[in-house]
Formats: structure tokens, sequence, C-alpha cells
């Protein structure tokens, strides 16, 4: 324990009972006097606060005055009593762990709301005795363990991806406990435990090795059988219902836990306890003023709900007494424990009062407007005798700061942390922390001055991320999203209709086909190692997809037809792109030493999506060519950090750099994250928006001509001709969609001499279309942060209680409510229906026809949680992250487009709790058919990273819209968008190389390999049918032995050792990708005999075959100009590979090289 000097020394108990009470405790002063009596004390502290979101904030000023100490939070479920959800998985993992290590803890603060202190909880022996140890050696039965872990309330799934899951795949078991950090993969050798190692959710790879691990179960309540017994006689005995018709009852006994199960917790258990039975004895409690209202307004809000939903015969409701404390049964388990109460104003003289010596922290802000903007704090530095410490968010927040300061001649040193502040002699300092509010202390004479007492106004931006993860391949999931009866295209035979995997045996041999079924129900069996030869049809409406005949030439002529189309589109294409070449942009320099260290100040581990964004934008602009690349990713994942690094690569080559964005909020945002990534640098950050005055522009952008201004955010003032840029390098370009043609244009015109840059969440279609067919090079970054959870999105018709209910939830949770009202004259009326219906809520209103500074203020407030419902139009689809608001409700959703309604949702879920959507549609009327499928679409797109994925379905749903001239989507619709792709990406590289794209075979021939060896996945080795799939298709797409080496490693530690003929199956994908570049179109080997097909452009050199029938004319000869046939005995499957493998390596050799070894 580290000894930090002790600023209050008040007496923490007094001989007058229990109850102490401590005055003059105004902001952060309580955090600091709680934290240094916690420090004092050897034993559990225990915080009580008057909502969740006082909590957060004494949580966090707690972490920055007694670092040392073990802080832990026991989160609220965040579901409203007798709700019909269940908490997320996270809060209860996170729940479980506190009440697990609580009495254990010898020194420690837990920060509690009061309403989660009320509920009831399991009771401790239930804990103690459902904790199971796992360690390696230990003999572990899989079936028992499987009963156990269900009983535990374990999910059995396919793939672990969040707590409380469990999955079993032959010797491997995979399992997410609840309290841990990352899930384990168990590695069984007969039935004793070989291996323990945890894993990675996102990428399902290994990460180490651990010894043991304990398992907590994964509900507040037990499932195993006696329990579920006694569940069904207590809610036979309690209520006085049909229980058939019950669902909650009717799920239980079919062994289903049914969403909001936690509010019949009383029936799992003979009695249930309370958060004081976990509490070690020597606890001491300091309260919040207030607890005692929000108790009891706690009460009155259950009572109600009591009421409300009490009425439904099939969900018969418990009394509230039997789930909540009363408010004096909780008190009087609360006197029990000595109890300090901190008030923030001075308390009358009385026995047991203590009050500090604290005045409130004044508000300092700085007024623009004024000749000295910081005069109050001059005033104030001038008249404070004591020590004073600067309180900065971030490191950028830091250097504003100082260089403010500077002005005044004030210049505050660094420290790393509170303590090192309070034992040192600095008379003035200034440190990194998220502190809300300031601090005053008269005796010893110390100040803290948190950044809102300075800029009481401003937004600051929070950053909630966590690191990143990899999602691989889910960017366009061309199978996995396959469901039986989607159309797909294949390239020989046309449209037909997915219908399943099946297992057939040809010639004696197992192998596994890919059913399709086309016009007159003819069926076509596909191996899957042609997957590569398939494609997701997506064009118009899937349901009138065309279904070709098969054996007739109605596809010939449809695909000859689209191929001809597209040879005149890659020619023009190629015209666009020679234009583009033949112009010189500038070649910045090579990324040297300190482009490392800048990347290496960023605070998170890049994705792997966005490190190859970043290597692609790097390699553009060091290449001699005009950069016009698009950043494609979704709302949070990452895509500034791309920008950053670019502008930095720029700065150092000494270019300026141009920011364009759509909205002012979003240029100070941005100004903002900026200054915090250049904080360490001599690079001058700028921005233009209104915030400033008329005085400080002109000097702005006096200093941007002169060049002395090298980074420049606005929005599209920034094009205005009266901005002029001494050497603009780059340009860079946020939210592309939102600006008009004019702005375009203008950027059109600079787009020849600098690189462009553009980001987006949900390109339009047309951008969309122009990056896919390569006129502007697309990088997509699918991959979220993880801790990031999706936003759960219903459909629904909008009735008042839906309404009601989805605020409740929000507000309960101490969170913000956007509702999206889109008309303007009547929003007023809105914002006064919603008032009548949820009275508890404060309601803000904006659109887009207020006065500009209203707005801002309006949004800020907002930010601020001034009021907690923000009534607004489409405005807030860009704008400032309000991490505090989880839950958005759109009105009229069938109105919108589909980017437009996935942009709106992007606005919540910007921190790790679960955030909501509900898209409401008119009561009673019929939507068209466009708006059902947005809204379906949308609502199966829940997954993080769907903006993109949305994009394409906007693509389809509405046809590309035309890239260079009309009559092309007709072409899109004969063969289906990807393969139209596919054509024309290989039209494009046909003409680069000067030959003629070939009509009759756009796609090339397509080589086709038969051993009549077993090559598969079988199903005992992976059973689930869509992993399946997906790993087909990246076996068949992978493009060169190293990523087949990857896919195999992956396997082996995904599903455990590799079966034989998945062997076979990656042997043979081997040996395609080294036929292809030889010109072989099929290979077909039997025990004794195999011919290999030549195509007409083989790149194999005569001499070579020549030379192979000279040397041994009994095994090879060739028929016809282009079959080389050759016989061996082959009859086991090491044998017939070995041999095809090394026929094919002589047929690589260059005719001069092949030796010459005379007749045999």
């Amino acid at each position: 324990m580290s000894d930090t000097p002790i600023l209050f020394s008040a007496p923490l108990h007094n001989s007058l009972g229990n109850r102490t009470a401590w005055g003059n405790l105004p902001a952060a002063a309580r955090a600091l006097a709680i934290a240094e009596a916690a420090v004092q004390h050897q034993g559990l502290s225990l915080v009580i606060t008057r909502d969740t979101a006082e909590a957060d904030r004494l949580e966090q000023e707690l972490r920055f005055f007694a670092p040392q100490l073990p802080i832990t939070s026991f989160p609220d479920w965040e579901t409203l009593p007798y709700d019909r959800f269940s908490p997320h998985q996270d809060i209860i993992s996170q729940r479980l762990e506190t009440l697990y290590r609580l009495p254990q803890i010898e020194q420690g603060i837990l920060v509690v709301p009061m309403i989660t202190l009320l509920h009831r909880l399991p009771p401790r022996n239930f804990l103690r005795g459902s904790v199971l140890m796992m360690k390696v050696g230990q003999r572990l039965d899989i079936d028992r363990m499987r009963q156990n872990l269900d009983a535990a309330g374990y999910r059995c799934v396919d793939t672990v991806y969040e707590h409380g899951d469990y999955a079993v795949r032959g010797a491997l078991l995979d399992l997410y406990p609840m309290g841990s950090r990352l899930p384990y993969r168990i590695d069984l050798f007969d039935d004793e435990i070989e291996t323990l190692r945890t894993f990675d959710p996102e990428t399902q790879r290994s990460i180490d090795k651990v010894d043991s691990i304990h398992l907590l179960p994964a509900r507040e309540f037990p499932l195993d059988k006696s329990a579920l017994t006694g569940f069904r006689a207590r809610f036979r005995e309690r209520f006085e219902v049909d229980h058939r018709r019950c669902p909650v009852y009717q799920d239980l006994s079919d062994g289903v836990v049914p969403p909001g199960i936690e509010y019949y917790m009383p029936l799992f258990f003979e009695e249930l306890g309370s958060l004081f039975d976990y509490l070690p004895d020597s606890t001491q409690l300091f309260s919040l003023p207030g607890i005692e209202d929000s108790a009891s307004q706690f009460w009155v809000d259950v009572r109600n709900r009591f009421e409300e939903h009490g009425i439904d015969p099939t969900r018969p409701l418990l009394p509230p007494a039997e789930l909540f404390m009363a408010v004096e049964e909780c008190f009087a388990r609360i006197k029990v424990y000595p109890r300090i109460v901190c008030h923030d104003s001075p308390l009358p003289a009385a026995a047991g009062v203590v009050n500090f010596d604290c005045n409130p922290p004044p508000e300092l802000p700085l007024d623009n407007k004024l000749e000295r903007p910081l005069h109050l704090l001059e005033q104030f530095t001038a008249e404070f005798k004591g020590r004073t410490l600067f309180v900065a968010e971030t490191a950028g927040r830091r250097e504003v700061l100082l260089e403010m300061l500077a002005r005044i001649p004030l210049k505050p040193e660094l420290v790393d942390s509170w303590a090192e502040f309070v034992e040192g002699e600095l008379p003035c300092a200034i440190t990194i922390a998220p502190v809300d509010e300031g601090l005053l202390c008269n005796d010893p004479a110390i100040a803290l001055i948190a950044e809102s007492q300075l800029f009481g106004q401003r937004v600051m931006q929070r950053r909630r991320r966590g690191k990143a993860t990899d999602l691989g391949d889910a960017i366009i999931r061309n199978l996995t999203e396959l469901r039986e009866g989607a159309p797909v295209v294949h390239i020989d035979h046309g449209v037909g209709r997915y219908r399943g995997l099946v297992n057939l045996s040809v010639e004696g041999q197992e192998a596994e086909f890919l059913k399709l079924e086309y016009a007159d129900e003819a069926t076509l069996y596909v191996p899957v190692a042609n997957l590569h030869m398939i494609a997701r049809y997506s064009g118009a409406d899937t349901d009138s997809a065309p279904l070709h005949r098969l054996g007739s030439d109605q596809w010939q002529k449809a695909r000859r037809k689209a191929a001809e189309k597209v040879r005149d589109v890659a020619a023009e294409l190629l015209d666009v792109y020679a234009r583009r070449a033949a112009r010189k942009g500038y070649s910045f320099n090579d990324p040297d030493q300190d482009y490392q260290t800048f990347a290496e100040a960023f605070p998170f581990e890049e994705t792997a999506d966005q490190q190859a964004a970043i290597d692609a934008v790097i390699k553009d602009m060091t290449s001699p060519l005009p950069m016009d690349r698009l950043v494609c990713g979704d709302v949070g994942f990452g895509k500034t950090e791309v920008a950053m690094r670019a502008a930095f690569l720029a700065v150092h080559s000494g270019r300026q750099v141009a920011v364009l964005v759509p909205t002012t909020l979003l240029a100070q945002q941005h100004y903002n994250s900026f200054k915090d990534r250049f904080a360490d640098w001599p690079v001058k950050v700028e921005v233009l928006s209104r915030f400033k005055s008329a005085k400080e522009i002109k000097a702005a952008t006096e200093a941007l001509a002169e060049g002395k201004v090298d980074i420049m955010i606005g929005t599209h003032k920034l094009l205005q001709s009266d901005v002029r840029f001494s050497d603009l390098g780059l340009v860079i370009i946020d939210e592309e969609h939102r600006f008009g043609v004019r702005q375009k244009e203008r950027l059109k015109a600079l787009r020849s001499e600098v690189d462009i840059l553009n980001l987006t969440a949900t390109p339009i279609p047309r951008t969309l279309n122009m990056a896919m067919t390569g006129m502007r090079d697309l990088s997509i970054i699918a991959t979220p942060p993880a801790r990031r959870l999706s936003v759960k999105t219903f459909v629904m018709q909008q009735q008042p209680a839906v309404i009601k209910e989805a605020i409740l939830r929000e507000l309960l949770r101490g969170g913000q409510v956007y509702f999206l009202h889109n008309e303007v004259e009547t929003i007023e009326k809105c914002a006064a229906d919603l008032a009548e219906l949820v009275p508890e809520a404060r309601i803000g209103i904006s659109h887009g026809q207020m006065p500009e500074r209203q707005l801002e203020q309006v949004m800020r407030d907002f930010y601020h949680r001034r009021f907690n419902i923000l009534v607004t139009s489409t405005i807030i689809e860009t704008g400032i992250d309000v991490p505090s608001a989880n839950t958005i409700i759109i009105e009229r959703a069938d109105k919108f487009g589909l980017a437009q309604l996935h942009q709106l949702r992007g606005r919540v879920g910007r921190s790790h709790h679960q955030a909501y959507a509900y898209l409401l549609t008119p009561a009673g009327r019929k939507l068209t058919g466009d708006a059902e499928k947005r809204l379906e679409a949308i609502a199966a797109a829940q997954d993080l990273g769907a903006g993109f994925t949305l994009a394409t379905h906007d693509l389809e749903i509405r046809g590309a819209g035309e890239l260079l001239g009309e009559g092309q989507s007709g072409q899109i619709q004969a063969v289906g968008f990807s393969m139209y792709m596919d054509m024309l990406e290989r039209a494009i590289k046909a003409i680069q190389q000067g030959k003629e794209p070939e009509l009759e075979n756009p796609l090339g021939d397509v080589l086709d390999i038969n051993l009549r060896l077993p090559a598969l996945i079988p199903d005992d080795y992976l059973p689930d049918v869509h992993a399946r799939l997906t790993l087909y298709k990246r076996i068949a797409n992978a493009a060169n032995d190293d990523e087949l080496k990857d896919l195999q490693v992956e396997m082996i530690d995904r599903f455990g050792l590799l079966p034989e003929q998945v062997k076979t199956l990656f042997r043979i994908t081997s040996l395609k990708l080294r036929c292809a570049p030889l010109g072989i179109t099929r290979i077909d080997v039997g025990p004794e005999h195999g011919r290999i097909e030549f195509g007409a452009d083989t790149s194999v050199d005569p001499m070579v075959l020549i030379r192979l029938i000279q040397e041994s004319s009994q095994r090879y000869r060739l028929e016809g100009g282009n079959i080389l046939r050759f016989s061996a005995p082959m009859g086991q499957a090491a044998l017939r590979l070995n041999t095809v493998e090394a026929l094919i390596e002589r047929l690589q050799q260059p005719a001069a090289a092949a030796p010459g070894k005379g007749k045999r």
C-alpha cells in the first residue's frame, strides 16, 4: 500500500453510535473523503448512491483518488421490474463475479445504486455450492459435464461467443464461464483434461494455457432437476391459474429458459438473500443524501408496474415484497453497519457531525468575447494561496489547456497521479483523468480544477472503446447468408435455388454436394470442391429471380449478352483509369521512425481490417498516382484513425491537409480528436466553425495561406474560394454521402492533383458501385471493437404502451433516449404527448429549423444529461456521440431508406450497454413492399459492421443505379450482381493485357480435379452446416499455399486434428492452385490410369511432354492434341496424390531445365 498523505483527517466513528454525518463536501471533495477513509479502513467500504449515473461518476473519481484499492461495481440488471426481458449475459457475469469475490475482500470499495441494493439476491449457499473447479489432469466425464452445465444455466451453442455459452466438439469443450474475461478451450485425452487454453471469441483461435479455472453458474438461480421440480411445485401452489396456459411455466418444463424469468426468482429457492448477506463483517457504509427518496420512488414505480402488468392471466406476477426489500427492512439492515452520510453543504453543529473545510469549486468559464478570455481564472490563481492541479480528460485536451494557460503566465508541470501531486511540492501541476468536477480545500490549501469548470458548456468526447477484433470474411458473407431456397448462380448452368448440403456416394466414394434446383424441378448436384463456381444471386428481388432450364441455351445467351455489355463498360472504365494514371500526383515520403512512434500512440489494438485499410492508404500515398480511396466502416469502427495516419504522413512530408465534414458539431468533434492524436507533435490543427469569431476565422485563413496551419478542419466553408491553401496534399472527406453535387464538383477539380480519402458508414449505391467496379479503391472495415453489443432491433406497430416501456427501460438504467419524429410542424405536440405518457422524463426538442446557437445548446444539454429524451428530426444522423444514449425510437420507420435507418440506428450502442432500436410503423396501415423489405433487412442485419452488408442489400433492393450510362441493370438482373462484377474484373484484366475479352467463356476455364478419393469435411468432425459451407468457400478461395496452411492451423485449433478426408481436400486444393497457371482444365485419376486435359492456351512446354513420352512410352501417351494419359499403380490414396503431384511438378519445369534421362 502506498502511503498517500491524508488531506482530510476526519474521525470515522465517534462514541455516539453508528451514524456520523460529514458536511461541506461539494463536488469531488466527497469522493476524496470517501477514498481516504477507505484507505485507512481495514475492510470493505460500501458506497450507496442515488442512481446508476451517480454511481458511475463516483466510481471514476474514486479510481483517481485511490488507485491502489480494488474498486468493484455491482451493476444493475438494467431491466424494468416485471420486464419480459432478461438482463444481458455480460451484466449477469459481472454481478456473479462480484458476489463470488465479495466475502473474501480484505480491503476495497464497492459502489452500489440504492435501487440495486433493494433487489433480493440468490442466497449465499447457492453460489458457494455451485462453483465448479477444473484443473489440468482432472478426470472429466463429458456427458456428466454437459448435464452440470445445463443445470447451471449454460447454453449449448455451435460457436462460443458470449458469457454462458458452451460447445462440445468431439474431445474439445469450449466454454465461456461467467465472470471470466475470455472463454476457455478444454482439450480432453480420453476422460482426462489434457490442456486448458483461453481463446479469442472473435477469431476462435487459442491464446495461451492456464492451469485451472473456476466456473460460476450462468444464471442467478439453479436449473438442475430438483430446482425445476421445486419451481413447478411452488408455481402451482402460488398461482391459481391454469399453468398449462402460462408460457413461463411451459417453457421451463420444456427446458427452455424464458426471458424475464429473473422476476420469478423466489420460486427457485426456499428463501432469497440480499447484498447484505455477502458483505464481510468489517464493512463500513458511506451513503449520499437522498437515497431514502430514490428508494421510495422506486417502490412507487414497482407497485404501478405490478398493477399494470399483473392482469395477464397467462403471466401471473409475484408480489413486489418477495422480489424487493421494503424500504424499512433495507434501512434496518443498513443500521447494523457504521455509516457515514456525506452531504455537500455545511451541516449545523451537533454531536456526530463533522464539517470539512472545503468550498464549492468556482466556475471559471473562459469567455472568448472578452479581451482577456481567462480573466476569472487569473483572478482565482492570484487570490488562491495554495497549490493547484488541473485535470484534463485526454492528452489532446491537456495540450489545449497548456496552450491556453500559457497566455496567462501559468506553466503547470506534468504529474502522473493524484498521489504524486499531493506528495510533491509543485505549486501548479496538470494530469490526465476522467474527473468531472473540481475540488477546493482550504486546509491544506489545494485546488483541483477540472476541465468542466473552464469549458462548462463544451462537449468532451469520452473514449469508451476497448481493443478491436477481426471477423475475417465477414464482409460479403457470400455463402453463409444462404438460406434454403435462396437463388444462386452457377457459372455453367445459370440461376437455380439452393436446397441444402447432401452426402452422396459416387463410384464408391463419399462426397458432399450442394443440391441446386432448376426450372421444371430439375436437380443439379455440385461437388463442394467446386464452390468457387457458385455465387449468391443478388440482382433484383430474390423472389422474382429467373430460374434457368438445365441443358437449354437460355443461360448461355444471357451470359453472352452480359459479357458483351461488360466488355464495353470495361473499355470505358479503363479510359477513366488511363486518364487518372496519366496525371502525376505527389508521392509522399515513405513512413519512417516518426510514423512508427505516431502509430504506437494509438491506444487500441488495430483490427485486421483497420490495419489493411491503413496499409492500403499508405501504399496509395507513397505511390506517384493521385489517391482516390473510399474507406467504408461502421460508425465507431475506427475510420478516423485511418484518416489520422494519412494526415500524419502528409504533414510529415510538409504538405497541408484539409478535413471536410458535413456539420459544425462534427467539425468540433474531429478537431478535438485530431488535437488529441497530434498532442505530442509540432503540428498546428485549426478548425473553421461557427464557434469562432470572425476575427479568429480571418486569422486562421491567413495562417493557412501562409502555410502555418498543417491540418484544417471545417464544413463546406473550406471549399469557398476565399479559403486558400499554400500547399494542399491531402483531402479527407467524412460522411461523404452528405455532400451535395456542387461541393463534389469542387472536390473533383482538386481530385486530379491531390490525394483524396473518403470515409463513410453507408456508401450510397452509386458510390459503392463505383468502388466495386474498381473506379475507386475500396477498403472495408467490418470489424467491431470488442465489448460493443449489437443493437437489438424491433420492428413493430406504434402503440403508447410499447413506447412507454422502451423509454422507462432506458431511464431506469440512467440512460437517454432519442425519439425520432420527422415532421417539424407537429414536433412540439409529439413532445407534449410524450410528457403525458412518461411524466418523469425531461424532454428536449431539436430540429433543423431552429437557430444554430439554440440547436448547439440543446445538443450540449442532452450530452450533459440535462434532459433524458430528445425529440428530434433526422438532424441527429450525423452528430456528436452520446455514449449514455442507448435507445432510439423511430416513428414512421417505413418512410426511411436503408442507409438512413442504419445511420440512425448507429447513434445508439456507443458504449458497452445493450442498446435498443424500435422501428415503429403506423398501426393499421399496409406498408409498401419495398418498405417492408427494408425493415426486414435492417432487422436481420443486427450484427456490428452491418453497414456495408446493408449497402449491398440496398443495391439489390433499388438496383445499382447507372454507373456509366443506361442499360447495364438489365444485364446485372440476368446474371446476378456478384457474377457481373467478376466478369467485369476479368474483362478489365484482359484489355489491360492487350487481349480481347472472351465472350463465350467470360469467366475463364474452370479446373476440375477428380482423384476418386473422399475429400470433404465429415459431419462428425464439424456438425454445423453453415460453418462447413463457410470453410469450403474459404478453402476454395484460398489464393496460395500459405493461406491454405493458415486455414489448416485454424481448423486444428478450432475443431481438433484433421481427419484424412480433410487432409485430402487440402492437398487437392493445393494441386488446383498449381494447375491453374499451367492452363490444365481437367485431371481425372483412378487406381491405375489417369488423364490430364490441357486448355487451348496452356503454358506447358510441348518439349517437356515429348521428353516424358520418349522416356517412358509405356507410362505416358498423348491422345488428340490436348490429353495426356498415364498409367501407374495408384491403389492407395497417398500414392495417388504423390504421383499426381510429382507429374504436375514435372510439367511446371521449363524445357531447357528438364533433365535428359535418356531411354530407360
